[in-house]
């Protein structure tokens, strides 16, 4: 269990710092309802994201990932942020945060409330075309039934996708570029609800440490950044981000 002394600790590191950022990743997004597709009951347990996730699949096999897109759409349309996502919106509009930079496409960052977010991967709140480009809304996707799928553009008949990064993508140009410019200047990176397994992502917290930086790590678990994170709370993020927030509420005047 955490103590309040970890909470502190934390809380004076970002606190001291000029650019500390945010990264995320799918558990912070556990208690608004959305597991962690890897993890055991995930969506990955039941499809095989190569047959159903990734540029092959979309050219292949446009039913099966369809099939997976109604699933997992209205999955991500029907859950809140919580407290995890309400912190660090919080921690932004405190001036402790210049931006989160996240694995996830669930778009519950922004609903919180957070003003500077870099997708890394992606939203699934935008959909176009894979072959013409033309742009459709997640209100169209969500009208979606089993009989209308895959969904084909109206214009070229190409299939319509989501704004998302499907396995054999590149990362988006600008979210790279994005990134690679608020890692440069960090000196602290808050590192919460992902094991830093999946590349080039999990790399990011290390392109901190290696200019210097501070590493706070908020997770359950093994992960990737053992032996390297300065602070490490065992926490679920949606108890142990509250925690840190209200650790900074008497330090947001100090040091700024």
């Amino acid at each position: 269990m955490v103590t309040d002394n970890l909470y502190q600790e934390a809380a004076r590191a970002i606190s001291r710092s000029r650019n500390a950022l945010a990264f995320t990743g799918a558990g912070v997004s556990v208690a608004s309802g959305i597991p962690d597709f890897r993890s055991p009951g995930g969506l990955w347990s039941r499809y095989d994201p190569q047959e159903v996730a990734s540029d092959w699949a979309l050219n292949n096999n446009p039913l099966e990932v369809w099939k997976f897109l109604l699933e997992a759409i209205r999955m991500i349309s029907s859950a809140d942020p919580n407290p995890a996502h309400e912190s660090l919106a919080r921690m932004e509009g405190m001036g402790f945060l210049k931006a989160v930079i996240t694995q996830n496409i669930d778009n519950l960052h922004q609903r919180a409330g957070s003003r500077n977010v870099i997708e890394f991967h992606g939203g699934a709140d935008t959909f176009y075309c894979h072959k013409c480009k033309k742009e459709y809304n997640q209100q169209q996707a969500l009208a979606m039934t089993p009989d209308d799928i895959p969904w084909l553009c109206s214009r070229c008949y190409g299939v319509v996708r989501p704004g998302v990064v499907f396995f054999g993508e590149q990362i988006p140009e600008k979210a790279l570029q994005q990134t690679q410019r608020l890692v440069m200047q960090a000196d602290l990176i808050l590192v919460a609800g992902t094991s830093g397994d999946v590349a080039p992502a999990g790399t990011l917290p290390r392109w901190v440490k290696d200019r210097g930086g501070i590493i706070i790590e908020i997770n359950l678990g093994r992960t990737a950044f053992e032996g390297i994170s300065d602070i490490r709370l065992d926490e679920p993020a949606e108890t142990a981000l509250p925690g840190i927030l209200e650790a900074l509420h008497p330090m947001r005047h100090a040091n700024r």
